[in-house]
């Protein structure tokens, strides 16, 4: 047992002490909380903690910029989505909006505003802060950033745990609203932003496309190949990275005009829940302009150049070769080899789960450089109306009753044999709510167009024995 007359009497003295001021100072306080009110009491802490503040540990703050160089700036966008989901009444401005194809009206943090975030036992503060900057007499482009202040301490936890899981409950809520966009270049709307820019220089609506691989006029096999091949991408992240290979697929859709090739794009999106960019080549004046463009593309998506044949004159490579690149004039073309290097070139792997969609209805006109494997992965001919394409659309327009009519046998027997398209059938279906008439038109139709067919092979036959006799 401890025994004072043994200490020292530095030490024993000190002890005393000790123990005197503690007593006291229970005493005090009992007597404190027994005699004075709770207000008084805490008017006095408060006093006190305003002369004598606790020394507070030190904070950090991160910035996270909205682009970081050419590429946009994944943890800002994935914290914009989070953190309308942390809105709170005590926030005293909001941003408030809803464009025509939005469902529901949607709040997001106005400038200067914070919000409080707790993660496991890590307190943080978020700020959205956007400011103008002057350049002589005229404002700038606003800049905008968030700002993430955080106890020093938590570093490490914040970077490696708090920010994974902002990017995955981003992912997360995305993938809830289950809404693909479709993006276009000089585009000044958003539906995430009403009239304000997104995604670089691309604007966005969202994609309402009805399409998918149900309801697609196509043959049944050749949809299966489609999807099964979709499939088999997106399991391929690991050995896409194992054999050394850009995380993409090349899709080449070539056939007449009105054979489903923008449906199946759209189908495709819908499937993957993939955004779609349309990239009009006619907007791009040169190599650097396109790369810049495609670099602001975001993952998981289809980008999209629709009758490339025709859309703008790429300058073939064996053309660009005689010509120096140190000329001005070269540097400011769009050359074929400027599409190509993105394709499977160095800024191929800039990217990760994309999809390159070209169409065209003259595959012939294309360049053989652009068609190889690597570039376009899958050729798929989409040709006129099948006798399955024509059972899925007469059964989507006109009910599964349809194949049982009367006259569903003549005109199968018909279209196997007339170049008719899906997008003449399918007009064609919609023209009555009657079956009857319906079929019966839709007869009449195809046999016209088998008419004019046949007298079509007829002239050019003879224009061909003309032209014999002749030599």
């Amino acid at each position: 047992m401890l025994n004072f007359k043994e200490m020292p009497p530095s030490a024993s003295s000190l002890f005393a002490a000790y123990a005197s001021f503690a007593t006291s100072m229970m005493m005090i306080r009992s007597i404190t909380n027994d005699l004075l009110p709770p207000q008084l009491i805490s008017f006095i802490s408060s006093i006190f903690t305003y002369f004598f503040p606790p020394k507070s540990s030190p904070q950090t703050t991160l910035v996270i910029e909205k682009k970081t160089n050419y590429n946009k700036n994944q943890v800002f966008e994935a914290a914009e989505i989070y953190l309308r989901t942390k809105i709170s009444p005590s926030m005293d401005r909001l941003k408030v909006s809803k464009t025509p194809r939005q469902q529901r009206v949607s709040l997001s943090m106005e400038k200067d505003q914070e919000i409080v975030d707790q993660f496991e036992d890590i307190h943080l503060k978020w700020r959205f802060v956007a400011e103008k900057k002057k350049e002589g007499n005229e404002f700038v482009k606003e800049k905008r950033h968030y700002e993430l202040v955080f106890d020093k301490k938590f570093m490490d936890k914040v970077v490696d745990f708090y920010l994974p899981y902002i990017l995955r409950r981003a992912k997360e809520i995305t993938e809830m609203e289950n809404v693909s966009k479709l993006c276009s270049q000089n585009l000044s709307y958003s539906d995430d932003f009403g009239d304000e820019r997104c995604r670089g220089n691309w604007g966005s609506i969202g994609l309402e496309h009805p399409a998918t691989f149900d309801t697609l006029a196509m043959d049944p096999d050749l949809k299966k190949m489609i999807i099964d091949d979709l499939d088999r991408f997106l399991k391929r992240k690991e050995f896409y990275r194992k054999v050394g290979k850009a995380w993409k697929r090349g899709y080449l859709l070539y056939g007449p005009p009105g054979t489903g090739k923008s449906s199946l794009i759209a189908a495709m999106a819908n499937y993957l829940k993939f955004d779609i960019y349309d990239l009009d080549l006619t907007d791009i004046c040169s190599n650097s302009e396109l790369r810049r463009s495609l670099l602001s593309t975001s993952n998981r998506s289809i980008l999209v150049i629709e009758d490339i044949d025709c859309s703008v004159n790429l300058q073939n490579r064996a053309n660009s070769d005689d010509e120096s690149e140190n000329n001005d004039d070269y540097r400011s073309k769009l050359t074929l080899s400027g599409m190509l290097n993105f394709m499977d070139g160095l800024w191929s792997s800039c990217g990760d789960e994309r999809i390159i969609v070209l169409t065209t209805n003259h595959k012939d006109r294309l360049d053989p450089a652009l068609l190889r494997p690597g570039r376009m992965d899958v050729h798929i001919h989409l040709s006129y109306c099948s006798s399955k394409a024509f059972e899925a659309l007469t059964t989507n327009y006109l009910g599964g009753g349809a194949i049982h009519h009367p006259l569903y046998e003549e005109i199968e027997a018909l279209v196997e044999h007339a170049n008719v398209t899906p997008a003449e059938v399918a007009e064609e279906l919609m023209k009555d709510d009657d079956i009857d008439i319906v079929m019966e038109g839709l007869a009449k139709f195809v046999k016209r167009k088998r008419e004019e067919q046949n007298d079509g092979n007829n002239a050019a036959e003879e224009e061909g024995n003309e032209i014999v006799e002749e030599q």
